[in-house]
């Protein structure tokens, strides 16, 4: 039954015995396809109402994704993630389906998969790592709820327009 699945969990699920059923790949592939993960999650509580209050205050909201990790079902992951952010009405000025996040030269990230927040760190990127239980090991900053990115991000912001932050926010960001 789901009620005996852990919640503490690290990338992978390998806690909930996946491998013995075709692993992780196979149950997001069911998730996304079967049961349209992207277009019926809830969102994170307080996700929705920062990043209105966050794109008010004139912050460029881009949301960075790697939901393309299903082969040949790219259609249904970007179908679903539209209608998803549109019915929660989330802004933002580019949605990008992409690996490397880095790419895209923003100047504060916010992300919760370890390999992404080392990548970006490594790259010079500075980032907010939204807390779970597979990023503990992590140093700072970072967030614990939306109410706390919306003030790390503010924080960033202020930095930027009087002109203290440096490219991609590396030169005076301490964790």
């Amino acid at each position: 039954p789901v009620e005996s699945l852990s919640e503490e969990v690290s990338y992978g699920l390998k806690e909930w015995g996946l491998q013995e059923y075709g692993g992780y790949e196979r149950l997001h592939r069911f998730a996304v396809t079967q049961r349209d993960l992207f277009n019926v999650m809830e969102p994170i509580h307080g996700a929705p109402a920062t990043l209105r209050r966050l794109s008010i205050r004139g912050i460029r909201i881009r949301i960075i994704t790697h939901r393309l990790f299903l082969k040949y079902f790219h259609r249904a992951s970007i179908t679903q993630t539209v209608e998803w952010l549109d019915r929660h009405d989330i802004p933002y000025w580019d949605l990008c389906f992409m690996k490397d996040k880095g790419a895209v030269g923003a100047h504060v990230y916010i992300d919760d998969s370890p390999e992404n927040v080392e990548k970006l760190r490594a790259q010079g990127c500075r980032t907010i790592v939204f807390s779970n239980s597979t990023n503990r090991h992590l140093g700072g900053p970072r967030a614990n709820t939306w109410e706390e990115v919306e003030r790390l991000v503010l924080e960033a912001y202020d930095e930027w327009r009087t002109g203290t932050l440096g490219l991609f926010g590396a030169s005076n960001f301490n964790a």
